[in-house]
């Protein structure tokens, strides 16, 4: 049988759920990702969240702006919510109950429970299969395009480049001013932006470069 691929957000590599896809015989791509956690297709992105991150998050009012990001990304953005405890924390219940409805009822999100790690690796897996090898769909690194200003689609293209972060890409185009400009640089003219050492800069330039291969 074919292997399927999952996309991992570098923040995620060692968790215990990459772990386990890797023991399922899952083919893990590392990527530092603009938004969510893990790239199921071209059209689920996968935000995974312990009780406590979705809590803390809640209070801090990051939720809503990474699941904005995912929707805005993914046709079917998904959400993993690990481990019990949902309920256990001195927070209004309601308000809770209000985020998962907004999450799901104006973002178009699917919310899974899961006990723990490895539940959430099985039913990553289980999707993987189903959307890769049933369906015949394709990992894509940042799903659709959403509706972009000249400014972001610029930023997008140059975000795709290995190791370049949003940060990293504004910092290239601030830089050499144009798209054409970071694609036609140098190895030595990319090591002039902060964040991209030789390694990087090597790295970079020869995926620019790579003959494109089926």
């Amino acid at each position: 049988m074919k292997n399927v691929t999952i996309v991992v957000d570098h923040r995620e590599l060692y968790s215990p759920v990459a772990d386990s896809l890797e023991k399922k015989g899952v083919v893990i791509i590392k990527k530092q990702l603009a938004v969510g956690d893990y790239i199921i297709s071209e059209r689920i992105g996968v935000e995974r969240k312990r009780s406590n991150d979705f809590l803390d998050s809640l209070v801090k009012k990051r939720l809503f702006d990474q699941v904005k990001r995912l929707a805005d990304a993914y046709e079917k953005p998904l959400m993993v919510i690990e481990e019990e405890g949902l309920l256990s924390r001195n927070i209004n219940k309601k308000a809770i109950y209000g985020a998962i409805a907004s999450i799901v009822s104006d973002y178009g999100f699917s919310i899974i429970q899961t006990r723990d790690a490895e539940e959430t690796a099985d039913f990553l897996f289980a999707l993987a299969k189903r959307e890769q090898l049933k369906q015949k769909r394709e990992i894509a690194l940042r799903g659709k395009k959403p509706s972009l200003s000249e400014r972001q689609q610029q930023q997008f293209i140059i975000e795709g480049l290995p190791f370049v972060s949003a940060v990293t890409a504004k910092k290239l185009l601030d830089y050499f001013g144009s798209v054409r400009r970071v694609i036609n640089a140098t190895i030595a003219e990319l090591q002039e932006v902060e964040g991209i050492g030789k390694k990087k800069a090597e790295i970079i330039k020869e995926i620019i470069e790579k003959k494109w291969e089926e």
